[in-house]
């Protein structure tokens, strides 16, 4: 289906997926220099305001990977008249001792629709529009690669001796971290400057982009340097961003942070001490209302400032008192 129609049937699931994956993306990237900034979040790369690095390259793929994502759920919570699960493969021999059976999730479905609305905003033929349509697909094949294989047992007696298998979305989560993976490998294509629009530049970009794996990610640009403010980019750098240095469970990314956000960007690690108030131990009392009380909790903070700033203030932790409502 295309046309006004599927804008009015698909248009509020295509918006949902986009804003899962900007939400994804700042998940993924909240200790990183490059912290997936609102800028940064226009898809359509219309009056060539946007750069061609591998910062772009994930905003494409977790975007359309977002939409391919809720627009197959959706399918399968019975959301679309036109579609339901995928049977296609019901019967057929999957494996030793497991047959493909079940409702699977229809990928198919939500990869067609996405297509249709993402890589409809890529209007150009040059090589920043090729890379931007490569990365679409990498984000729909990271989908399509993440999917679950859940399976049912049948015998006598509960025994397994042979299983129904079908094919299930993942947590959304799972498809981030496919993605930056990808993203740490992306690779850089390197073309003859001034490719541009002509058919034998538009002949040699495909050329390029086909003979690429469509699961890479891929870039044309080096990165700016993120540790740097750079007003012209928009570029806020990392001076002033909070870091992590104690928690439970944290994750690689978080035990790095004030090395990758202060240390190597020449910061010192500022500790700041606050005094946090929120309600807590609330109770219900009839009729009608909630009275709480005001817990205090000590915490300490980290934060990325310049060497020289850090050495006027004597090195010791500000305290200051923060009122958080709950």
């Amino acid at each position: 289906m295309t046309g006004p129609k599927a804008y009015l049937i698909y248009s509020s699931s295509v918006a949902a997926g986009a804003q899962s994956g900007i939400e994804e993306c700042k998940f993924q990237f909240a200790w990183d220099r490059w912290n997936c900034p609102e800028r940064a979040l226009q898809l359509s790369s219309h009056g060539g305001l946007r750069s061609a690095n591998r910062e772009t390259a994930f905003v494409h793929a977790i975007s359309s990977a977002g939409v391919m994502y809720t627009l197959t759920r959706n399918c399968s919570l019975g959301d679309f008249d036109n579609c339901g699960c995928d049977d296609s493969r019901n019967g057929q021999l999957g494996g030793q001792g497991w047959l493909w059976g079940g409702c699977s999730d229809n990928v198919g479905f939500g990869e067609a629709i996405s297509k249709q609305f993402v890589d409809a905003l890529e209007t150009g033929q040059d090589a920043r529009a090729a890379m931007n349509l490569h990365n679409n697909e990498a984000g729909r094949k990271a989908v399509k690669g993440t999917m679950k294989r859940t399976c049912k047992c049948h015998g006598v007696s509960g025994s397994c001796t042979t299983q129904t298998c079908w094919l299930q979305l993942p947590e959304f989560r799972e498809v981030g971290t496919y993605l930056k993976e990808r993203y740490h490998k992306a690779l850089k294509v390197d073309l003859l400057q001034g490719a541009g629009n002509s058919a034998a530049s538009r002949g040699a970009i495909a050329e390029t982009f086909s003979s690429i794996s469509k699961k890479e990610l891929v870039h044309l640009e080096d990165s700016p340097d993120y540790c740097l403010e750079n007003k012209t980019l928009g570029l806020l750098g990392t001076e002033g961003r909070e870091c992590l240095k104690r928690g439970k469970a944290l994750s690689k990314w978080e035990k790095r942070s004030c090395r990758r956000l202060c240390g190597d960007c020449g910061l010192a690690v500022e500790e700041r001490r606050a005094e946090m108030v929120s309600s807590c131990n609330c109770k219900f009392h009839w009729c009608c209302a909630v009275r709480c009380e005001q817990c205090r909790k000590r915490v300490t903070k980290y934060f990325c400032v310049r060497k020289e700033k850090r050495e006027r203030s004597g090195g010791g932790g500000a305290s200051r008192k923060l009122k958080r409502k709950l």
